[in-house]
């Protein structure tokens, strides 16, 4: 089903990330198909701004919005609780927030607040810290969607040096954050089987035109169809542990099917990000 036919009335769906490039287009379709629209920035100005462009373009009054920097375990943290006290219900979470293997830093190795490598911290860890947060409400929320957005450039977690003290590279930290995601993701499908709430992550197009992208190929419009069919096409309810790239089913890096690869970057993801479950 095209994503501009989708009818998400009464829906609730957290879009992380949603201030700008592929999050912010997503919000504005799932606005305009009617659901209630969560959009998540790090900046309170963005999220104003991102807010009155989507309700002008939509007419869309169901939208509220949520701060924090996913550089700091402890924001994540407070919006999943202020998330948690203000929603009844969460009907499809979409890990969208991330950064590029070049911004910011020009490449260079980054730490997060907690200091943490600074890629896998944000890409990884404060979607896994988020997730089994909200795990409670979605689960209420049945049926439900996780989505998580990686990336087809994917390396091999190297478990003896996960914040590539040794050795490391923007472009090996990026590819190394997204293929965490992936793993987290099929774990979760693992983990939720049989609850009503599905798993499954993408990549979504190939050098889209957002800040973090030098030299786009693809169009916005090619990764929004393919995120919002994955949150919202009734096609595929019940699909879950997949990783698609753009609309189509495909096969992440072998590392992503190794079970003692995914238990050990759980066990590692839940002592640094403190996520409850």
């Amino acid at each position: 089903m095209p994503s501009d036919q989708i009818d998400l009335s009464g829906r609730t769906v957290l879009v992380t990330g949603a201030t700008d490039g592929l999050g912010r287009a997503v919000a504005r379709r799932l606005a305009a198909a009617g659901a209630t629209v969560l959009v998540h920035g790090r900046d309170t100005g963005r999220l104003r701004a991102t807010e009155a462009e989507i309700a002008q373009v939509t007419g869309a009054e169901r939208l509220r919005s949520y701060r924090a920097d996913f550089s700091s375990l402890a924001e994540v943290h407070a919006m999943a609780e202020e998330l948690l006290a203000r929603e009844r219900r969460l009907d499809v979470l979409i890990n969208n927030a991330g950064i590029g293997a070049a911004v910011p830093g020009g490449g260079e190795r980054m730490l997060s607040a907690d200091g943490h490598e600074l890629r896998f911290a944000v890409n990884h860890l404060a979607g896994f810290a988020l997730t089994r947060r909200l795990l409670p409400l979605l689960t209420a929320s049945v049926p439900a969607r996780i989505v998580n957005v990686s990336s087809a450039g994917q390396t091999a977690i190297d478990f003896d040096d996960v914040m590539l003290e040794r050795s490391y590279s923007g472009t090996r930290a990026y590819c190394q954050s997204k293929l965490a995601q992936i793993l987290f993701t099929f774990d979760l499908a693992s983990e939720l089987e049989g609850t009503g709430v599905t798993a499954t992550c993408l990549h979504p197009a190939t050098y889209m035109p957002t800040k973090i992208v030098a030299s786009p190929v693809s169009s916005l419009e090619d990764g929004v169809v393919a995120t919002v069919r994955l949150a919202a096409d009734p096609a595929l309810e019940g699909v879950t542990g997949r990783y698609f790239n753009g609309t189509r089913d495909s096969e992440a890096d072998p590392q992503a099917y190794d079970r003692n690869a995914r238990r050990r970057l759980a066990e590692i993801s839940r002592t640094l990000a403190g996520a409850e479950a």
